[in-house]
């Protein structure tokens, strides 16, 4: 009698996990691009303050 396997292939795992850090890098830089002009924006302010 054979054993069905539940799991899913190792294949399909990677890219499943490929997807998610995909998609978690790309929410990553899309936050980083909106917040990284407010940031230069007050290095530019700061620097501007002190001379």
């Amino acid at each position: 009698m054979k054993t069905i396997n539940q799991k899913p292939a190792v294949s399909k795992l990677v890219a499943q996990f490929d997807n998610q850090l995909r998609e978690i890098i790309m929410n990553d830089l899309r936050m980083l691009k909106v917040n990284g002009r407010n940031f230069l924006r007050a290095v530019k302010n700061e620097q501007l303050s002190v001379a």
